[in-house]
């Protein structure tokens, strides 16, 4: 009896060191709970959840996994227990974005949006809000002060929902950052995104698209535009009309023009809706 005693927790004990190793294996990365999971239980057998949670507790209490939020984890590297969580989450950003990106949509889509102009604009700060545009999902995850948008891209013809992924996802281009690959909107359709987004009532700042205009203005592809005005967006190009008034005269009939052709629906001169 004592002899199966041992054994039984030699093995035991055998089990949570190769849990440990496969884990150190992957060191500097974001694992989910699931993950973990199968990391424990690689053959899917019916075991209690009780003792699997033992685990996981015993994983953290001995700092082989850091929490970061719900069923969400560091495994870190030998620096990481020396930062408190806001830097934990500022140094794996981008390794927890593509996470769930790659989770909840696989590869199906592109970032979009004021984070996509900024890409194009080359700053590559960490984004408070970011936008996923893709083919099914609606959803908001939460972390900590950063939220990652999920959002479909619809347009109502004839009273009927159109979703529009299919069409927009080939207006892309893979970007490379910190050595991870993101599929970005291409700077026309980024544009027209965030132009329709920002909450012009909260006094958000629309130099952005301003100094996006003033810098690409000769390189824009007239083409994408209308393509793209032929669907939606028209709200985003009045705005972009009015910016370009003054400045881009150019640009600015070609917004009019996309305009006229797609349903003649003006917000009105001047600065409203901006």
């Amino acid at each position: 009896m004592l002899l199966f005693l041992l054994t039984k927790t030699k093995l035991t004990m055998i089990s949570f060191n190769k849990i440990v190793n496969k884990l150190c294996k992957k060191c500097g990365n974001i694992v989910f709970l699931t993950d973990i999971f199968e990391i424990i239980d690689p053959e899917q057998k019916a075991w209690n959840r009780t003792k699997l949670n033992k685990i996981v507790y015993r994983l953290k209490n001995e700092w082989y996994i850091i929490p970061l939020k719900n069923g969400v984890y560091i495994i870190p590297d030998a620096q990481d227990q020396q930062l408190n969580i806001i830097d934990l989450i500022d140094k794996y950003y981008l390794r927890l974005l593509k996470k769930y990106i790659t989770k909840e949509v696989g590869s199906q889509y592109f970032i979009s949006g004021k984070k996509a102009l900024e890409i194009h604009m080359r700053d590559y700060s960490l984004p408070e809000k970011i936008y996923i545009c893709n083919r099914t999902l609606n959803k908001k995850i939460k972390i900590w002060s950063y939220e990652i948008i999920f959002k479909t891209i619809s347009w109502k013809e004839e009273q009927k929902k159109i979703n529009l992924y299919s069409r927009f996802s080939q207006y892309h281009k893979l970007i490379n950052i910190e050595w991870i690959d993101f599929k970005i909107a291409w700077l026309e359709h980024a544009l027209l995104e965030w132009a329709l987004i920002w909450e012009s009532y909260n006094g958000v700042d629309v130099s952005l698209v301003q100094k996006c205009m003033k810098k690409f203005s000769r390189v824009f592809d007239e083409d994408i535009f209308r393509e793209i005005g032929r669907y939606k967006y028209i709200l985003a190009f009045n705005r972009l009309k009015e910016l370009s008034k003054n400045t881009h005269m150019s640009r600015y009939y070609v917004f009019l023009d996309i305009i006229k052709r797609n349903g003649n629906l003006f917000i009105g001169e001047g600065v409203r809706a901006i």
